[in-house]
Parts: structure tokens; C-alpha cells; sequence
């Protein structure tokens, strides 16, 4: 991650100095995909987040690579983080992650009939566990402050009106 300044021309003719935050790749963009398995469970990752001194519970995410098509991040990432993969992976939307001060986005997916089919493939600098729990389960965590990133929050509420179908 590193920090750049550039100047921002105000409405009122004043020019400040901002600053604009990179990370990960050139620009930043990261996925986020909630998985589903063909029995309707949900997959889970808990990782360590040093920034919060703690473990947070997640959905998979990762960023996208260098020229890589955001879709592509998102079964890469899943498949790095859980061994579990989907042919059946819908658009949900795309979001800034933090628009005052980075040109980063998210991209959101839903990835439905997800089944196991190897072990989980993870960075060097990833400690990451997956585990398996049902959509009640999984707003449980959500109230219970367990599931805190607002990525993954959205991602779920967008990701309901195909849930409730199936």
C-alpha cells in the first residue's frame, strides 16, 4: 500500500492537497463473493485482521489482479480461500470502497451450487478457515457483530432476492 498526494481543485477556485490511498494491485479493486453450496449452506472464512487485534468472520474476498477480469478474481478467490468452486456466479453490483480517498472498487458476486473440489490453496501471508452454516446462521452472525465488514454486509443484502428463491 503506499500513499499518494494530488491536488483538488474546490468549487470556490481553492486547491487543496489530498491524499489517495493504493493497495494491492495498481488501482486496488478487490471481489467479494458470498457462496452457497447445492445444499444452501453458506461459506464462511475466519481470518486474523491485525488492524482490529482479532479474528473477523468474512465472506471470500480478495483483490483483482493486474488486467484480471473481476469475475475471474472472484472463482479464484474462492477457490484459494476454500477449495470450493461455482459455474453458477452472478453479478450483484459494484461499490467503492472508500471513495474519499481511494479510486478502488468491489465487486460484488453470488456464487450458487458451490462444490468442494480440492484443499484450500492460500498465500503465504493468509491464515484462513472456512466453515459451513444455513442463512439463519449467517444473519445470527451478522447481529451478533461477528460478520462486521460492510462488503460482506452488502453483498449478503444484495444477494437475498435469489436466496429466498431457492
Amino acid at each position: 500500500m503506499k500513499v499518494e498526494n494530488y491536488n483538488c481543485l474546490l468549487n470556490n477556485g481553492i486547491t487543496i492537497v489530498r491524499d489517495k490511498i493504493i493497495k494491492g494491485n495498481s488501482n486496488g479493486d478487490a471481489v467479494v463473493t458470498i457462496p452457497v453450496t447445492k445444499d444452501n449452506e453458506f461459506l464462511l472464512i475466519v481470518q486474523p485482521r491485525p488492524v482490529k487485534d482479532g479474528f473477523l468472520v468474512e465472506f471470500p474476498a480478495g483483490y483483482v489482479e493486474d488486467k484480471e477480469n473481476p469475475l475471474i478474481s472472484a472463482k479464484r478467490e474462492l477457490i484459494e480461500e476454500t477449495g470450493y468452486y461455482s459455474d453458477n456466479i452472478k453479478y450483484l453490483d459494484s461499490f467503492y470502497q472508500d471513495q474519499g480517498c481511494s479510486e478502488a472498487y468491489n465487486y460484488a458476486y453470488l456464487a450458487l451450487d458451490c462444490e468442494k473440489v480440492k484443499e484450500q490453496k492460500l498465500d503465504k501471508d493468509e491464515f484462513v478457515r472456512y466453515f459451513l452454516c444455513n442463512y439463519d446462521e449467517v444473519l445470527e452472525l451478522v447481529k451478533m457483530g461477528y460478520i462486521k465488514d460492510i462488503q460482506s454486509k452488502y453483498a449478503l443484502e444484495l444477494s437475498k432476492k435469489y436466496i429466498k428463491r431457492r
